[in-house]
């Protein structure tokens, strides 16, 4: 197929390059091109603008920063939708706001064209290894027409329901990780503070009761003080105000992850936006005077 890729950061670039590996025609577009660059040598081609990838692709995804760049990408001058072209579904895997993912999708349907909100779990490590769960809200015959394409991206991929499901299901799983972070960063400060082996207890909680995702992938990157990003932290701010402001117009109180926003913020403040999630233990560390 010929598909169209925008957004060639962390995930994206390694998401993409599956498809590329599949044997797939792949267009790209990115506001660095730099960032493109390994996917063009390895036979991606390059547009100058989302509508010149949507003139040449049948599929378009994207996966960008923030609700605004979605925005811009799809509804903009030069969007996907502003092109003519052989474009029939576009695929956003942004973690984005419910509300606009229905806005496109409406946009994309006066133009006959399928639309699909598609944000993903797993960080770097699922997508260099291509199995990120993948939360689908759209239509079901789109979905099955893209499903072979998220196949080399992911595992466990499932249609959560219409326009914005997708992105409403996404938001479940980052008030879970939200929580579940601050559980594994005050886990390690308190072996550390009793002089524990961290990594002997990774090693034992991370197969018990206590297991999770985030113990066992990043509990050692805090352990080894590598705070790389698989994930910003300016992004998990994006996302936790995203949930934040839909459990809000639905009259639901969120107190845990309104306060894990705010230690969040705390974390950009001293200057870590762009490391990834795993920085929270700068801020506890700094407020238990343990730096």
């Amino acid at each position: 197929m010929k598909i169209g890729w925008i957004g060639t950061g962390v995930m994206g670039c390694s998401m993409a390059g599956h498809v590329r590996d599949a044997g797939h025609d792949l267009f790209l577009y990115n506001r660095t091109r730099e960032k493109a660059q390994r996917l063009i040598e390895r036979g991606g081609r390059w547009c100058d603008s989302p509508a010149e990838v949507a003139r040449n692709a049948e599929v378009v995804f994207t996966i960008v920063g923030y609700p605004r760049d979605v925005e811009e990408v799809y509804l903009g001058n030069e969007g996907i939708l502003s092109a003519g072209g052989q474009c029939r579904t576009v695929v956003d895997m942004t973690t984005s706001s419910p509300g606009l993912a229905v806005r496109i999708a409406e946009a994309a349907s006066h133009k006959g064209i399928a639309s699909l909100d598609a944000p993903v779990s797993g960080g770097d490590i699922g997508a260099r290894e291509a199995t990120l769960a993948i939360m689908v809200g759209g239509d079901r015959d789109a979905f099955e027409r893209v499903l072979p394409i998220f196949r080399l991206m992911g595992k466990e991929i499932s249609l959560m329901g219409g326009p914005g499901a997708g992105q409403h299901t996404k938001m479940c799983n980052q008030i879970l990780v939200a929580g579940t972070m601050i559980g594994v960063c005050e886990s390690l400060l308190y072996a550390s503070k009793q002089g524990l082996d961290e990594e002997a207890v990774i090693g034992v909680i991370g197969k018990g009761a206590a297991s999770s995702w985030l113990i066992n992938n990043l509990g050692p990157k805090i352990v080894r003080v590598d705070y790389a990003p698989g994930f910003y932290v300016e992004h998990f701010i994006k996302d936790m105000g995203i949930a934040l402001d839909e459990a809000a117009a639905c009259d639901l109180s969120l107190p845990g992850l309104a306060l894990m926003r705010q230690l969040y913020i705390a974390v950009k403040a001293q200057g870590h936006g762009r490391r990834g999630t795993q920085a929270l233990i700068l801020a506890l560390r700094k407020m238990n005077g343990m730096e």
